[in-house]
């Protein structure tokens, strides 16, 4: 089956769009990667979801235009990854999100993703399955992260401990024992590990005066010095002792979040407080395996937008020691295509019936399928 799979993550970059071909069910799952890309927002619409994920007040008629436009994003993408390819099966978006409430107590989790999956499948006459969250959080899940059981899928190993790292604007992580071990999948765990590049972008636009919104390469901030009792005073913050299951998002580690680091950092330069963020952001990462996993990995795969800048990729590295720090492109999954592909994968296992999340991961009561479907008109 040819599947599309949709996403924007909190980097809130664009649309990233992969077109692949998908056989068998999940544990004999087989992936060809057949097209991927990334169509950009608009910069308008980037700058309103922004706004919206910052808390300005909209009214419901714009909050209706909103999830239209960005629906039009998303179906945009769509025809752009299959272009010069069959048309496709099947489409799976996870659309924008632009407010996730992790569960308290006894009170459900909330998380909404803009871009009407009825929008995308009447756009381009493919059946579309989105709303891929909220199935999880009825069963009293955190919603997130959904990626783990594709992880284990496709990148667990006979014999080796691995963790699958994404860097977007939040880190999560996917942690996968050797299928030798544990043959079930029952010791995969995931959470998310705190800030990937969102306080890092932030900074940058302010502090290059909105001339760039993210620092290439981490460039800027390798040439400033890391300030160690920052990086040790922000990590006393109460998400990274708090145990998995847990999620996080742009209402706890965003314009707030990074306010608060820009007064701690008062009288720094510029690029001190770009080393010292990018510090915090690799620190996050590791204290976070220190604390809650079973072992250390024995190789450690990362993957979106993060994976390209070299200082952090360097600072974990630096971390984590003899551990290998590779990218997911080593095991043949695009960095910038790997959270689009796996919700391919989620959408095309929503049509077989089979379950999407990790109770173990998500907190949820049982496994299901995930997501909401929508069938193209003829």
């Amino acid at each position: 089956m040819r599947v599309i799979g949709l996403m924007s993550g909190t980097a809130v970059d664009g649309v990233d769009a992969a077109l692949v071909e998908l056989a068998g069910g999940d544990r004999d799952l087989r992936l060809q990667v057949l097209n991927c890309c990334t169509v950009p927002y608009p910069p308008a619409l980037r700058q309103q979801i922004l706004e919206i994920c910052g808390e300005k007040p909209l009214t419901l008629a714009a909050l209706a235009d909103l999830d239209e436009a960005i629906a039009e994003a998303f179906a945009l993408a769509a025809q752009t990854v299959q272009q010069g390819y069959p048309r496709a099966d099947l489409i799976g978006s996870h659309g924008q999100t632009v407010f996730h409430r992790p569960p308290r107590g006894d009170r459900l989790g909330y998380s909404l993703q803009l871009g009407r999956g009825d929008w995308i499948a009447w756009r381009t006459g493919i059946t579309t399955i989105a709303n891929f969250r909220a199935q999880d959080i009825a069963l009293g899940g955190q919603g997130a992260p959904l990626v783990p059981r594709v992880d284990w899928c496709l990148l667990s190993h006979p014999r080796e401990v691995r963790c699958v790292q994404n860097i977007g604007g939040i880190g999560n992580v996917t942690y996968l024992p050797s299928l030798h071990a544990d043959p079930d999948g029952q010791g995969v765990r995931g959470w998310d590990t705190g800030p990937g590049n969102v306080l890092l972008d932030l900074a940058v636009t302010e502090l290059s005066g909105g001339e760039l919104t993210y620092d290439a390469e981490g460039a800027w901030a390798r040439q400033g010095k890391i300030i160690n009792s920052l990086v040790e005073h922000w990590l006393q913050d109460p998400f990274f002792c708090c145990p998995p299951p847990k999620s996080t998002g742009r209402e706890y580690f965003g314009l707030a979040f990074w306010q608060r680091c820009r007064t701690d950092a008062a009288g720094l330069s510029a690029a001190d407080i770009l080393a010292t963020l990018t510090e915090f952001t690799a620190r996050s990462i590791v204290e976070s395996y220190r604390r809650f996993l079973p072992q250390q990995p024995q190789r450690l795969f990362l993957c979106g937008g993060g994976a390209h800048n070299t200082f952090l990729r360097e600072r974990l590295q630096v971390h984590f020691g003899e551990i290998p720090v590779e990218t997911t492109a080593t095991a043949g999954i695009p960095v910038d295509a790997k959270e689009a592909i796996a919700f391919a994968i989620l959408a095309y296992w929503h049509e077989m019936g089979l379950a999407g999340n990790l109770p173990q991961v998500t907190g949820a009561r049982q496994a299901v399928p995930l997501g909401q479907r929508w069938v193209a008109q003829p």
